[in-house]
């Protein structure tokens, strides 16, 4: 590709990642659909995330709290919203840091207050020295208030002492909120499904990611340390217009494939071992999370190529569990009835299929769920049962699938030849009408097109 070539590339990439956005209706939507589930007489509370420190005055890269972030829109840092039942649907106030020029020289723009209401569509916004303030007010009289319980008790006690206000000033009519709810419950139900707006990001985010892996394997020879090929999947998500990963990047050579959460990535890649790679970037705060495992020198050996095998076979027996109507842990009963027989077929365990099922004597190998929701957060919001039971998968719902097989290398138990071993193959999936939509289809996973791909040939990739 000529230098010009990679100019257009990169235009063409900076208008795609400018037009895919979440629109600000959705937001507002969003807002509304939460307050219509709450009883009569309700307020919502809900701050965002604040800077963290790393040392001294070097701060971590921001990143705006995910249930905030899905509410709002608005990504500046010690946030606060607040939702109130209004005549003509949720009543929005935000609270945010207000205009300040001589502080934006220092650490950036800010929108304000002014902006708040007019690009964010927020009924009200108050600068953060107004929150103690307002909060009593706009509090009182409500019957039920919601906001995250999830152990923080520095905003448990400010809720209190605003509450506390209130009662104290009750000779003159003020009432505080009795009943106090956990609002997180409500906000991650709505964030399961996602709509056509986040579905598109999404897509990209997934594109980005696979475009990455591909270029890992075409770089990737024996010696090179780990981070040298952390490094390129850096490299190509910023270029491509995301700004971090979503998470931290997994490169796992040989047995540091072994290790779930392998993040050191300061190891050389030895000839003749997998290196095993999670990686996936965020775009617009949303999450792709990829997984491949490929031979540092190219090429398989006889026992990889068998486990890896086992492994494929089994993602793709999850993926075709990926329904409306099946319920979420099918593909983890397919993939993990694959492994099994597969692990027996090789010799790797003893006994029938039902046995080592009922057993559980295959996690010493496979220790893991085969899958997990998708979104906002890679981990994201959302229950896995209703009452008890696995919920059914709906359509907008997206997942990945992940299974892997783990032999330890100091497992004395199984022949040398298969110590160290690890494999797992991840991709991400969304639930349609039509069956399983696999996203994340732009990078190989069948040995022949891996080994084709790090050989430097032309390839057509399959699903």
């Amino acid at each position: 590709m000529t230098h010009a070539n990679q100019q257009k590339s990169r235009a063409e990439q900076n208008l795609i990642n400018r037009n895919i956005k979440i629109p600000q209706s959705e937001y507002d939507l969003r807002r509304q659909r939460l307050v219509d589930q709450l009883p009569e007489g309700s307020v919502v509370i809900l701050p965002g995330a604040v800077i963290r420190y790393r040392n001294n005055d070097a701060d971590y890269a921001f990143r705006q709290d995910s249930d905030f972030y899905y509410l709002t829109g608005f990504a500046e840092e010690e946030a606060w919203l607040v939702l109130t039942s209004g005549r003509k649907g949720a009543d929005s106030h935000l609270f945010c840091l207000p205009k300040d020029r001589a502080q934006e020289t220092w650490t950036g723009f800010r929108v304000g207050q002014e902006q708040a209401i007019a690009e964010y569509n927020m009924s009200c916004a108050y600068t953060l020295d107004q929150l103690d303030n307002r909060l009593p007010e706009l509090i009182d009289g409500a019957q039920h208030l919601f906001y995250p319980m999830q152990g923080d008790d520095a905003l448990s006690r400010r809720i209190q002492d605003w509450c506390q206000q209130l009662r104290q000033k009750a000779r003159s009519g003020a009432v505080a909120p009795e009943q106090h709810h956990n609002v997180l419950p409500l906000i991650h139900e709505l964030r399961l499904i996602k709509s056509d707006a986040e579905l598109v990001i999404m897509r990209h985010a997934a594109e980005i990611s696979a475009e990455a892996h591909c270029k890992a394997m075409q770089v990737c020879e024996p010696e090179m340390m780990e981070y040298q090929l952390e490094a390129e999947y850096l490299y190509h998500f910023m270029r491509s217009g995301s700004r971090a990963p979503a998470y931290n990047t997994i490169v796992g050579g040989g047995a540091n494939g072994c290790v779930l959460h392998y993040v050191e990535n300061n190891q050389p890649l030895n000839a003749g071992d997998l290196v095993l790679i999670d990686a996936g970037c965020e775009l617009q705060h949303y999450a792709a999370d990829i997984t491949r495992t490929f031979p540092v020198s190219g090429r398989f050996s006889p026992e990889q190529s068998a486990l890896y095998q086992v492994v494929l076979e089994a993602q793709y027996a999850a993926i075709d569990q990926v329904q409306v109507g099946l319920d979420c842990h099918a593909p983890h009963r397919a993939a993990l009835n694959v492994l099994c027989q597969g692990l027996l077929d090789l010799g790797l365990l003893g006994g029938t299929l039902d046995e080592v099922v009922e057993s559980e004597s295959y996690r010493r190998f496979y220790m893991h769920g085969t899958s997990h929701w998708l979104g906002l957060d890679v981990h994201d919001a959302g229950r896995y049962k209703i009452e008890g039971q696995s919920r059914p998968l709906q359509v907008g719902m997206v997942l990945t699938i992940e299974p892997g097989l783990y032999i330890a290398p100091d497992d004395d138990s199984v022949d040398v030849c298969w110590r160290g071993i690890g494999i797992r193959i991840e991709d991400n999936v969304i639930v349609t009408e039509q069956g399983p939509e696999v996203i994340t289809t732009g990078v190989p996973k069948n040995i022949a097109e891996i080994e084709a791909l790090m050989a430097g040939e032309g390839i057509a990739i399959s699903a």
